[in-house]
């Protein structure tokens, strides 16, 4: 039995999203030594970009592919997606179509946020790092990408679970055009001056530094200002923070016992 690891991510490109991959990709070698650890990009847009960089990418098919022909028995795929959508949807239709095809086990782990459990788990990360400078009725919003699947319900779901503990933590996305609005009205009325403001995706990338912290007039942290709210983003991945790292490779340990 031939044994590997497949981790799988939106992409990388630039040098903190690259750091972070390498960040994740240590962790896990170092939890499970002995097995071989591969990478897939998850968007054709990202592999063709890095291709003209010269930097050859797979998408998780290829990369499966790869290790079959390399006589790979079992793999397990671990993506860092934050919750069960449309994304993690075709990571598991290109492992079921792969398994279906060769004589390959492959078994995909869960995103961050896939059941109640994992949803209490992340909530305690999320308090664990908010900003040390972070001073008494200050708010801190987490912001991730968002989706019009179902999935993203788990956001929700997550943004109740800090609320029972900090209630000038808030959980927001990028897709809901009332999350912003929202956010900003309940900040307000708690009469707090300063948001810390931390992008909830796994690597930084053009969404963190132009929709959350850019200068653009309907960016976060414009509109935080236009409503004379001071704010601080902190751009750092959740593939960069210890307790989302742990709560991945507790996934996929999960995926290589079965």
């Amino acid at each position: 039995m031939k044994q590997g690891i497949l981790l799988a991510a939106f992409g990388a490109s630039g040098r903190q999203s690259e750091s972070a991959l390498q960040l994740f990709d240590t962790e896990v070698r170092a939890r499970f030594p002995g097995l071989a650890v591969r990478w897939a990009f998850t968007s054709l847009l990202m592999r063709e970009r890095l291709a003209m960089e010269w930097k050859k990418t797979d998408s998780v098919r290829k990369a499966l592919e790869k290790m079959a022909f390399e006589r790979y028995s079992h793999v397990a795929v671990q993506p860092l997606q934050c919750i069960p959508g449309r994304e993690y949807g075709e990571v598991l239709g290109e492992a079921q179509a792969l398994s279906r095809e060769r004589s390959i086990v492959v078994r995909v782990g869960t995103p961050l946020l896939h059941s109640d459990d994992d949803v209490i788990a992340a909530a305690a990360a999320l308090l664990r790092h908010l900003p040390a400078e972070r001073k008494e009725h200050e708010a801190v919003v987490w912001v991730g990408h968002g989706t019009r699947h179902p999935a993203t319900g788990r956001y929700e779901a997550l943004a109740h679970a800090v609320r029972q503990r900090d209630p000038l933590v808030y959980v927001g996305t990028m897709s809901d055009a009332s999350s912003q609005p929202r956010i900003l009205a309940e900040v307000r009325e708690r009469r707090s001056r300063h948001v810390w403001l931390l992008p909830l995706l796994s690597v930084i990338g053009r969404h963190a530094l132009r929709d959350l912290a850019g200068a653009e007039e309907r960016s976060w942290k414009s509109c935080f200002e236009a409503a004379g709210i001071a704010c601080t983003p902190v751009l750092k991945g959740s593939a960069e923070y210890p307790g989302f790292i742990r709560i991945w490779l507790d996934h996929l340990e999960r995926a290589l016992r079965d």
